[in-house]
């Protein structure tokens, strides 16, 4: 329907008055958000605010391990470890760019992101959540470069090649999330503000239109199938190539050691993709805020904590080298 050249027209959002004023006070700015979060369910914010707390200290602390531990440790100067301090990177970006201002807003009466804040938490959401879904199937073709073709590995997987590849991924899908958060900003909400989630999150802003969204649901759809079925179908299909080809080697050892790697990185593609294809591959239409909400705390806080401590308590080389990296050995060597 065309937009209106003057006036609003006289929408619901679904929030009762009286909740959807309760945290304006007189500095906040007409152009402020309200973030609902858990508002309708407050006797959980308390014990909700020490969880994430938590969770959010275990992820900084595992990403940044995996980070230093890969820069410094000759012994994981590997491309393996090169895309993983790569996801690592991604998934600390990913839990700062929204957990800080959701443990403000469980910690008081005030539920307020300004209008700049938003924007930015949108774009960034939108271009990580974009990147590791490509990350994640461009490490699943190094395993099987790594597995399948071992001889051709160090000419097909070079370095340069490596960090093109990645630097691609992140210019490339942040240039994709500008396109997004514009068009997503641009809809007419006819002062609509207030939010019901824990961060301005992409459907739940389309959800504050009050003008027809269907060009904005066809793309979205469009794009979440490029983004996520394109690349978990490649990476389903390669794992099995590599299944057969870890079947037909014939040592113990190594057969359980590429298991192990290519198990961990599984359990990694199953957390982020099942949470983000249950949310996205939906038309905006059929949002719910619930359901939303609990997606969203998947793979926005659980996933990047758990990935961490996937890619560590899974892994013996990086417990060795975390081990040795807090010992004041490493660091008199390395001087």
């Amino acid at each position: 329907m065309p937009i209106p050249s003057s006036g609003c027209l006289e929408v619901s959002s679904g929030i009762p008055p009286i909740s959807a004023n309760m945290w304006i006070n007189n500095q906040s700015s007409l152009d402020d958000f309200i973030l609902l979060g858990f508002s309708d369910h407050s006797w959980l914010e308390t014990p909700l605010l020490v969880l994430f707390l938590v969770a959010y200290i275990f992820a900084l602390f595992g990403n940044i391990s995996i980070i230093l531990v890969s820069c410094l440790d000759p012994q994981l100067d590997s491309l393996l470890y090169f895309f993983v301090s790569n996801l690592s990177l991604l998934d600390l970006c990913y839990t700062t760019s929204t957990v800080p201002q959701m443990l403000l807003n469980l910690r008081g009466p005030e539920k307020i992101i300004s209008y700049g804040g938003c924007v930015a938490q949108l774009y960034i959401f939108l271009a990580l959540g974009s990147t590791e879904s490509i990350l994640l199937a461009i490490m699943v073709f190094n395993h099987y470069i790594a597995i399948c073709k071992p001889l051709h590995y160090p000419v097909i997987m070079n370095q340069r090649r490596c960090i093109h590849m990645s630097a691609g991924t992140w210019i490339s899908d942040f240039a994709n999330s500008l396109v997004q958060s514009t068009l997503t900003v641009l809809v007419p909400r006819c002062g609509q503000r207030v939010i019901d989630h824990f961060f301005c999150e992409i459907l739940a802003l389309l959800k504050l239109a009050y003008t027809d969204i269907h060009v904005n649901e066809s793309e979205f759809n469009v794009l979440g199938a490029l983004l996520l079925l394109v690349p978990l179908t490649l990476i389903l299909g390669t794992y099995v190539l590599i299944a057969r080809a870890v079947m037909r080697i014939h040592s113990t050892e190594s057969r359980w050691k590429a298991f192990n790697t290519c198990a961990s990185h599984l359990l990694v593609i199953f957390l982020f993709y099942f949470t983000a294809i249950s949310m996205y591959v939906q038309p905006p239409s059929s949002y719910s805020h619930d359901r939303g909400k609990i997606m969203a705390l998947f793979y926005g806080i659980i996933t990047p904590t758990l990935n961490a401590f996937i890619y560590t308590l899974r892994n013996k080389d990086v417990k060795a080298a975390l081990r040795k990296t807090l010992t004041k050995e490493f660091w008199v060597k390395t001087r």
